[in-house]
């Protein structure tokens, strides 16, 4: 179903690779940007059916990131424990959101309108995230300090359902895993990750999560790995790099021109 998607996208194989080196360097220097950031390039700009760019960018992002996660391994910068709650909600809440979408699919559904719609909505919501991201760490701190006992207790079950709510936007969408966790992890967790650790965990998270989303959109046939292979070839490097200028270049410094893009790429995405 994808094979020949790719063929027709070799003319634009460095304007793709290119795209996917600028990602690659966002995703490595902050954890967000992914799906964020790729997906309308996918769709908008060179023009790959929705389901298809979905299904390939869970791949690409689980790969991409992966070159990211190693230099943050080593660097003691992954909070194991979050992750392991985060997964919790997030692997069985995509694994159900694909058979759902096979479904919809066999029933004749338009699953790439819906697509679209949930994209261009988490786009938007996005952005509003990346804008507020100050306000809910002041609120979760706030909150964490206040009812320190009650906040602390609440932590273990709150994880695992932002968690479940990823796995459901980033299967349907590819978008989420990086930006969205980001933000929900720090409401979470307002005193025990910095910022290095909020980045490496949040990427070790989406690994796994893209994997599993990924996993069932190739079982229906939506990957092209030509295009693939393209995004890959520029991302990998870019995200090297981006991780090893993560601890340079602070990540206030990018959020607002991110968020601006997610919000016209939302808006544009919704009103075609």
């Amino acid at each position: 179903m994808a094979g020949g998607m790719a063929g027709e996208l070799v003319g634009h194989g460095a304007a793709i690779s290119t795209a996917g080196f600028g990602v690659g360097i966002v995703v490595g220097m902050t954890g967000v940007g992914g799906g964020a950031l790729m997906m309308p390039l996918l769709v908008l700009l060179f023009g790959v059916p929705p389901k298809i760019a979905v299904g390939t960018d869970l791949l690409f992002a689980a790969l991409t990131k992966s070159a990211g996660v190693s230099i943050h391994s080593f660097r003691g910068t992954i909070d194991w424990e979050v992750f392991r709650r985060l997964s919790c909600g997030s692997l069985p809440a995509a694994a159900l959101t694909g058979c759902l979408i096979h479904w919809l699919g066999r029933a004749s559904f338009q699953v790439d309108r819906l697509i679209l719609v949930a994209l261009g909505v988490m786009l938007i919501l996005t952005a509003v995230g990346l804008i507020a991201k100050g306000r809910l760490h002041r609120l979760g701190r706030w909150l964490r300090l206040g009812s320190a006992v009650a906040f602390k207790r609440a932590q273990p079950c709150a994880t695992v359902v932002a968690g479940a709510v990823l796995g459901v936007v980033v299967t349907l969408t590819s978008v989420g895993a990086g930006a969205l966790g980001a933000v929900l992890l720090l409401a979470l967790y307002p005193l025990r990750l910095t910022p290095q650790r909020l980045v490496g965990t949040d990427l070790m998270h989406a690994i796994p999560l893209a994997l599993v989303a990924g996993a069932g959109h190739w079982l229906m046939g939506n990957v092209d790995w030509e295009l693939l292979g393209w995004m890959l070839l520029g991302s990998v490097p870019g995200v090297l790099l981006g991780a090893y200028l993560a601890t340079r270049t602070p990540e206030a410094a990018l959020r607002p021109m991110i968020a601006f893009l997610l919000l016209v790429s939302g808006a544009k995405i919704l009103a075609a």
